[in-house]
C-alpha cells in the first residue's frame, strides 16, 4: 500500500519588501494563513495562530532572536524554528519552507497543515538510543499544568528515559481554566492529551486516580496508594492544590461545593435551571469568573457574597475592582459585599440540602446551589515530616526550583515558594502559567546539567471578567500607579509601581501591551512609572538587553 500524497503547495505571497527585519506580517496562503518574520535577515514561515486558543500571533510580540509572544495568554513560541518555548500552550507552530526568488518570499507548505486548527506535537514519540539519559527515570507527582507541562519539555528537550505520572485526579491532565471561564465539565473535551496518546506518543506510565502515599529520598522512591514504589532519579513535585471551604455551619450540606475538578463542574452544570438561585461566596477570580459563565445558563439569580469591600482591590486597585463588579451588575449579577456570613441553613423542602446564606444583616439570600471560591491550600500533607513545610503548606525552593538538601527533587506550581525575579524574594503563586513554565524549566535542567537555568519568569495571569484581563505582576506590591485609558468602559492599561519602579501591568483590550511588559521586565529593561505617566510608549521599545544586544 502506498504512502499517502502530500499536498505541498508552492506560491509567491509577498513583496520581500515589505517585511523589515524585525517584523511578522500574515499572509493568506490557500484555504489559510501563513506567518512570516523576518530575523536578522533571514525569511522565516509557520503557522499563524497560537496553539493555545487560537490568538492571532501576529497580533503579539516579536524579539530580534525570533521569540514571539501571544497577545492573549502569555504562550511563546520561536520562529525559526516554531518551537513553544512558554506555557501555556503545549504545541509548536508548523515550520514551512521560506525563500526568496525574484524579490518575492515563496513559500512552499504542507496545505493540510497550514488550514490545521492543532499544532505541531514535539517530539511525536521517543526512540531509545538517540538521545538523552534513557537509563533514567522521572517520577511526577501531579497531573495538572505544572506534571504535563514537564512531561512535554522532557520529550522536546530529548529526555529517552521512563516518565511515570501520577495524578489523584481520575482523568488525564486537563485545560482546567476552562471550567471556571466556560463551565466545559466534560473530561476528555478539557484533556490536553488523551490517555492513550500519553502511553504511545510519549512513552508516559500514566497513574490517574492514584494518590502518594510516602516519598523516600534516601531509597529516592515514592509510593503509591496503590501498593506500588516507583524507584526515581529525578523527582518533581507537582500536585497542585486542594479547595477550601470556610468553617461555618451548613458548609457540609448537599448542593454546597467548591470548584477544582471536573467532578465539581458537572454538579454544577446539573444543578442549574431555570428556577435556580445561585450563590458564590468569595470574589476570587474563579468566582468571578464561574458567576459570569452561571449567569449564561438562565438561572432565576445569580449572587456573589464577598468579605472585601471590593474585587480584587490588592491586586488590581479599588478602581478597576468597582468597575468590574459594575459591569457585572449591569449584566445582573447580584453582590453583597462586606458580607458578614452566619450561616447556610437548609431548605424547608430538604432539610439535608442547601436552601438559604445567613448574612449579618441581610434578610436570607435564596440559594439552592452555593459555591465556595474561598482560596485553596498546597496539597501537600504527604509531605509531612519529609520535608520543611512552610507555613502556609508549601515548599521552598532555590532558584533552580529545586528542594534545598535534597538529590535531584523539584517542587513546582502551586506549592513551590520559589524565588522571584527580578526582586529576588520567595513567593508562592497560584497562576497556571506559572506551573507549566516551572515545569519546562524544570525539565531543561534535568536534560542539561551542565547548562542550569534559572528561574526567572515574571507571571502572566488572564481572566474572563469584565472584557478579558490580562495581568503580569511581580508580587512585589504598589504604592503608585499611572492609568491610560478608560477603566469605566474596562478599556485600560494600568501601570503599578513600588519605588517608581513597574511591579504590574493590567490591561482590558489594550493587546498586546502585557505581552510586550512580559518581555521588557523579562529582561530588566522596563521604564519607569514616571516615563509611562510622561507617554513612553513600550510598544515602540526594542527589545535589547542591558549589554546592548538584541534579543
Amino acid at each position: 500500500m502506498s504512502a499517502p500524497e502530500i499536498d505541498i503547495i508552492t506560491k509567491e505571497v509577498l513583496p520581500e519588501s515589505e517585511l523589515k527585519d524585525g517584523q511578522m506580517k500574515t499572509v493568506e496562503f490557500g484555504e489559510g494563513k501563513v506567518l512570516l518574520s523576518k530575523i536578522k535577515g533571514k525569511i522565516y514561515a509557520t503557522s499563524a495562530f497560537c496553539t493555545h486558543y487560537g490568538a492571532p500571533l501576529e497580533k503579539g510580540v516579536i524579539s530580534h532572536d525570533g521569540r514571539v509572544v501571544c497577545p492573549w495568554h502569555g504562550a511563546c513560541f520561536n520562529v525559526c524554528s516554531g518551537d513553544i518555548e512558554d506555557a501555556p500552550g503545549l504545541d509548536s507552530l508548523w515550520k514551512f519552507s521560506a525563500t526568496v526568488n525574484n524579490g518575492q518570499i515563496v513559500v512552499s507548505a504542507n496545505h493540510q497543515e497550514v488550514k490545521s486548527k492543532v499544532g505541531r506535537i514535539v517530539p511525536k514519540a521517543r526512540t531509545k538510543g538517540t538521545g538523552r539519559k534513557e537509563n533514567e527515570t522521572v517520577v511526577i507527582v501531579g497531573g495538572g499544568s505544572g506534571g504535563i507541562h514537564t512531561v512535554e519539555s522532557l520529550r522536546m528537550n530529548d529526555f529517552q528515559g521512563d516518565i511515570v505520572l501520577i495524578s489523584e485526579e481520575t482523568y488525564a491532565p486537563i485545560d482546567r481554566t476552562k471550567m471556571s471561564k466556560g463551565l466545559v465539565d466534560n473530561a476528555e473535551k478539557l484533556a490536553w492529551r488523551k490517555p492513550e496518546e500519553l502511553k504511545s506518543d510519549f512513552g508516559v506510565d500514566f497513574h490517574p486516580g492514584t494518590s502518594v502515599t510516602k516519598v523516600d529520598f534516601s531509597s529516592q522512591s515514592v509510593t503509591t496508594s496503590s501498593g506500588q514504589t516507583h524507584k526515581y532519579d529525578h523527582l518533581v513535585l507537582a500536585p497542585g492544590a486542594k479547595p477550601k471551604k470556610i468553617p461555618i455551619d451548613g458548609a457540609d450540606l448537599d448542593g454546597v461545593v467548591t470548584l477544582r475538578y471536573v467532578q465539581d463542574t458537572q454538579k454544577i452544570t446539573s444543578a442549574i435551571t431555570k428556577d435556580s438561585d445561585i450563590v458564590l461566596i468569595g470574589t476570587s477570580f474563579i468566582s468571578m469568573e464561574a458567576a459570569g459563565a452561571i449567569l449564561k445558563k438562565g438561572p432565576k439569580s445569580v449572587t456573589l457574597v464577598g468579605m472585601d469591600e471590593t474585587p480584587f482591590e490588592k491586586i488590581l486597585g479599588k478602581d478597576i475592582g468597582n468597575a468590574v463588579m459594575e459591569n457585572m451588575k449591569k449584566q445582573g449579577i447580584k453582590f453583597y459585599m462586606k458580607a458578614e456570613i452566619e450561616k447556610l441553613a437548609p431548605s424547608e423542602s430538604n432539610p439535608s440540602h442547601v436552601g438559604s446564606i445567613h448574612v449579618k444583616g441581610q434578610d436570607p439570600i435564596p440559594a439552592n446551589f452555593v459555591i465556595m471560591g474561598t482560596g485553596v491550600a498546597p496539597a501537600t500533607s504527604f509531605l509531612e515530616g519529609v520535608v520543611s513545610l512552610e507555613k502556609d503548606g508549601g515548599v521552598k525552593v532555590d532558584e533552580y526550583l529545586r528542594i534545598e538538601g535534597q538529590k535531584n527533587v523539584y517542587a513546582i506550581g502551586d506549592i513551590a515558594h520559589y524565588v522571584q525575579y527580578p526582586d529576588k524574594f520567595p513567593r508562592r503563586v497560584e497562576h497556571w502559567n506559572v506551573a507549566g513554565n516551572h515545569g519546562r524549566e524544570v525539565a531543561h535542567n534535568i536534560t542539561h546539567p551542565d547548562d542550569q537555568v534559572a528561574y526567572t519568569k515574571v507571571p502572566i495571569f488572564w481572566s474572563s471578567i469584565g472584557k478579558g484581563l490580562r495581568y503580569l505582576g511581580t508580587g512585589a506590591g504598589f504604592d503608585d500607579s499611572y492609568t491610560d485609558g478608560n477603566i469605566d468602559e474596562l478599556k485600560f492599561a494600568t501601570y503599578q509601581a513600588k519605588n517608581g519602579k513597574i511591579t504590574a501591568v493590567a490591561t482590558m483590550q489594550r493587546d498586546p501591551i502585557v505581552a510586550k511588559a512580559s518581555e521588557l521586565m523579562r529582561l530588566d529593561i522596563m521604564p519607569s512609572l514616571d516615563e509611562i505617566r510622561n507617554g513612553k510608549n513600550i510598544l515602540e521599545i526594542e527589545l535589547i538587553d542591558k549589554g546592548g544586544n538584541k534579543v
